[in-house]
């Protein structure tokens, strides 16, 4: 048996891991879309998988997010007929913004070729709605905390991560040659006082572990002030200074959390009346998929749910639908704040928001969240006093905000606790993943000194031997 790391190795995105096994069969631990690389790099590592689509038998899907989900269709394009494992909730949020990737590529497509680009400089689709529709017929549910037998000698069990809805991680039980050996795959680790979701749970003991670390250094700040936090980001921009405030949100679980803090703002009475824009149909979608699964809420959503039968709606709060609405917002110059994907600002119609925004003192743009270096995103952190949207360069006059405790992600004190169900003694290999590399060495010092010996950070491509690996410990 052996697990080669064809994605999210030695950085955040593309997450793409492969358990093959003696015998032939291949599982493939999530197959996720590169994004925010730069333009060559992403577009290298997005063409070509680095293993033969057709030969794999089950893709494991821990959550939808395009990270981890966004090249599924691609698979099915090259030749994947095998079942899609994953929870309800994932299936029908990565059939959303499996579609949506389709027209994004689509479009991007059409407009290179109407802006008379060479063969060279158009990119062609990664894949069709064509091939998302094929996708849809492979997807095969699972519950959580349940294991389940794909074939004699393997099983599979999912537990809730708490990262979005339907986000699990994936213990995978092997028997071969009558030795049963355990790989764990924690897909992205969500944070143990989430204001919507449950905790992540414990998981059964492991011989390998595969972890996210993207967060494997550093330490959040605390979720209860967000509601406050963001409050005073309002008063400053669209009430002191008049301006419209632009929040880049992914349209699955960061933009929910954000209408549920507006929403308790509003029952509190202390959101002013300005207009709330949702500038993003995936948002209403994704949104309404999220209301599907209230199961999934945590204890203090629940009751919530008591008193509020829709948490993520309050006077004032509306959602575009179609582009001229998202266009008709350019000229409206009052204050206002605007949610729109992406959460990088690497695409999508943020950019254009950003775009017409960020020269004017009175606006501000708030991140919520992790940013990849190479984004747009990712340069207004930095502080860049300019920056390029659409070939054009513009002066950063707007203020820049950030809000470090809305990430999704587990922080290091998460991380850990996240692997205190675990025996480090009988773990005989932790591999971190979904990480950049520093962070990542940081990390992996961290838990040798809890006790686990033998940590690893693989580079992209790389390939281990469980059993060479198991000889040599043993």
């Amino acid at each position: 048996m052996r697990i080669a790391f064809h994605g999210a190795a030695r950085t955040v995105t593309g997450s793409k891991h492969l358990v093959t096994l003696k015998d032939g069969t291949q599982l493939l631990l999530d197959c996720g879309m590169f994004q925010g690389l730069g333009e060559d790099l992403t577009d290298s590592w997005n063409s070509s998988f680095g293993f033969e689509a057709d030969k794999v038998n089950y893709l494991l899907l821990s959550h939808a997010h395009i990270d981890h989900s966004g090249l599924i269709p691609k698979l099915v394009k090259e030749g994947f007929k095998g079942k899609i494992i994953c929870t309800a909730a994932t299936r029908d949020l990565a059939m959303l913004l499996l579609q949506d990737s389709a027209d994004i590529q689509k479009n991007e497509n059409q407009m290179q070729r109407s802006h008379g680009g060479s063969n060279e400089e158009i990119s062609e689709p990664l894949y069709t709605i064509e091939d998302v529709v094929k996708t849809a017929a492979l997807f095969e549910i699972i519950q959580f905390e349940e294991w389940v037998q794909l074939e004699e000698g393997v099983e599979v069990y999912y537990t809730n991560t708490g990262h979005i809805i339907g986000s699990a991680a994936i213990t995978i039980r092997i028997t071969e040659d009558d030795q049963p050996k355990t790989v764990h795959f924690s897909g992205d680790v969500g944070r143990y006082r989430d204001v919507l979701l449950c905790p992540p749970q414990c998981f059964p003991q492991s011989d390998f572990i595969i972890i996210e670390s993207t967060y494997g250094n550093s330490v959040h700040e605390s979720q209860f002030s967000t509601t406050d936090q963001l409050m005073k980001w309002i008063k400053h921009t669209c009430v002191e200074k008049q301006g419209k405030l632009i929040i880049p949100a992914f349209s699955v679980g960061r933009t929910q959390e954000l209408l549920y803090f507006l929403n308790q703002l509003s029952l509190e009475k202390r959101l002013p009346e300005i207009p709330v824009v949702v500038d993003s149909p995936l948002s209403y979608e994704t949104t309404q998929v999220v209301k599907k699964y209230p199961a999934l809420f945590n204890e203090r959503l629940q009751k919530v749910l008591e008193i509020d039968d829709d948490p993520f709606d309050f006077p004032g709060l509306r959602f575009t639908q179609h582009v001229e609405e998202s266009m008709q917002l350019e000229h409206y110059h009052d204050p206002c704040i605007i949610i729109s994907a992406s959460g990088m600002a690497d695409a999508g119609r943020i950019r254009h928001h950003i775009k017409n925004n960020i020269e004017f003192e009175k606006n501000t743009i708030l991140l919520v969240g992790y940013c990849s270096p190479g984004t747009l995103g990712g340069q207004l952190m930095r502080g860049e006093k300019q920056v390029k949207i659409n070939g054009q360069d513009y002066n950063v006059h707007a203020e820049v905000g950030m809000m470090r405790s809305m990430s999704a992600h587990g922080d290091a004190d998460d991380l850990t606790r996240y692997l205190s169900c675990q025996e480090p003694s009988t773990v005989t290999t932790l591999f971190l993943v979904h990480g950049e590399y520093e962070v990542q060495q940081d990390f992996q010092k961290k838990l040798m000194l809890k006790g686990y010996e033998h940590v690893t950070i693989p580079e992209m491509h790389s390939v281990c031997g469980l059993n060479e690996v198991l000889a040599e410990t043993t």
